[in-house]
């Protein structure tokens, strides 16, 4: 499954309130209005959040692409050091990754070269690199169709999600290796990680994520239990309005071998 990759931060929220507020919307898929609490916020942090906001709402729905542009080059222009100008160029990548997967636009060779710019500014141990990482194995996955460097990039986004205690990426980066692991047959492998990832979102209370955990468990489990995980993960994508709107197509039951 291709679409599933996201920002992995902004999940902490401490004692922010505007932090935790900015999370739940996230959270239920109501990314306008967490974006709208950001917009008075001044400085290249509040920009860049915003935009990551952005990015994420046009892959989950398919829409919004002006505004996460436009989103995107405020965060440009207000970024003032590397780190800044790293993580402006790791979203430039993540959108036009979006935008070609979802068949919008080819823009795979800008994404290589935003995602390549990101790796050129950001320090070995910088707290964006684990999600670059993350990225990059996506484009060699899903655009370049490298399932090996897809791996390795994956494993060095898992070592740094875990070092930097980032669940939300330890989600993404367990639900991709376990999708290696299934494509690659190693079932075992496979539910363990679709099981941690599904365990990481519920505790998070990541509920736009939990209905493509539910479905991505059910590829790798026998019946009855498939058929169980699906219908929840359906029940989720209808109470969240159809959304993330590529799972639709997950969620009929394979055929019956003849």
């Amino acid at each position: 499954m291709a679409h599933t990759a996201m920002s992995g931060t902004g999940t902490t929220a401490g004692d922010d309130p505007l932090q935790t507020a900015v999370w739940r919307l996230r959270s239920r898929g109501c990314w306008t209005d967490a974006a709208a609490l950001l917009a008075s916020r001044a400085g290249a942090a509040p920009a860049l959040q915003r935009t990551a906001l952005l990015v994420e709402r046009c892959l989950f729905t398919g829409d919004g692409w002006g505004e996460a542009e436009d989103g995107l080059r405020t965060a440009e222009a207000l970024a003032d050091d590397d780190d800044d100008r790293g993580a402006a160029a790791c979203e430039r990548g993540h959108l036009a990754y979006a935008s070609t997967v979802l068949g919008v636009r080819d823009r795979a060779d800008e994404a290589r070269t935003a995602l390549g710019r990101a790796a050129a500014l950001f320090a070995p141990n910088a707290p964006g690199r684990p999600l670059l990482d993350f990225r990059r194995g996506l484009i060699a996955e899903h655009i370049a169709d490298s399932p090996q460097a897809a791996k390795a990039a994956y494993r060095r986004a898992h070592a740094g999600a875990t070092a930097h205690s980032d669940p939300l990426l330890l989600s993404f980066t367990w639900r991709h290796l376990a999708g290696l692991a299934l494509r690659d047959g190693e079932l075992a492998e496979a539910r363990h990680g679709f099981t941690e990832s599904l365990r990481i979102r519920e505790e998070l209370g990541y509920l736009v994520g939990t209905a493509p955990a539910l479905a991505a468990l059910a590829d790798a489990e026998p019946e009855p239990e498939a058929t169980r995980l699906r219908a929840e993960a359906t029940r989720l994508f209808r109470l969240l309005g159809g959304v993330p709107a590529w799972l639709a197509q997950h969620l009929t039951p394979p055929a019956p071998a003849l």
